[in-house]
């Protein structure tokens, strides 16, 4: 019998301190996919951003300039969120770009006026399609129920900043839809 008691009042403290350590797991954890998509999301965010405010810096068009704030706001804000759901999920989220983001921005760094409005327009529109292309695909078929909600929310954002450097581009051809 005391045999029996001693058992079962082991098994309760082992039990027992055992739940600290289940309330520290994370909710969900990433996958591999998942955790590459959060990286590209974080890279991404901080380069858009990095680039908006070049474009504040060195375009020549305000338009352009007020462009860059937008991407500033914009990919900050959606930094932060992929950084929170990053940590909710157990990812590692970089904290700093990496040589293959700042590779693309060398170059657009070292030019000034209108040569950089012309390349800084034509990367924007280039990468926001890249990107949206990839929040589509997470949004209808990621592994994460919350990655595929985050993704699916942010889109719209992607659009309307692909639009608005097509416009910038093409201030002509802008008009002209928008007549339509």
């Amino acid at each position: 019998m005391l045999t029996k008691r001693i058992l079962s009042t082991g098994f309760v403290c082992g039990a027992i301190c055992c739940i600290p350590a289940l309330a520290q797991t994370p909710a969900a954890t990433a996958t591999t996919a998942d955790k590459d998509f959060i990286t590209f999301v974080a890279q991404t965010d901080m380069t858009e951003a990095h680039f908006g405010q070049l474009a504040q810096d060195q375009a020549t068009d305000q338009d352009i300039k007020d462009f860059g704030q937008t991407l500033v706001t914009d990919h900050t804000k959606d930094y932060n969120a992929i950084t929170a759901l990053g940590t909710k999920l157990g990812a590692d989220v970089p904290k700093g770009i990496d040589a293959a983001h700042n590779k693309m921005i060398d170059p657009v760094a070292k030019l000034k006026g209108r040569a950089f409005d012309r390349r800084f327009l034509a990367d924007m529109v280039k990468g926001h399609e890249q990107a949206i292309a990839k929040y589509k695909k997470e949004a209808d078929s990621g592994d994460n129920a919350d990655l595929k909600a985050y993704a699916a929310a942010t889109i719209p954002t992607l659009q309307m900043h692909l639009q608005k450097a097509e416009e910038l581009s093409h201030p002509a051809k802008a008009a002209k839809k928008k007549a339509m």
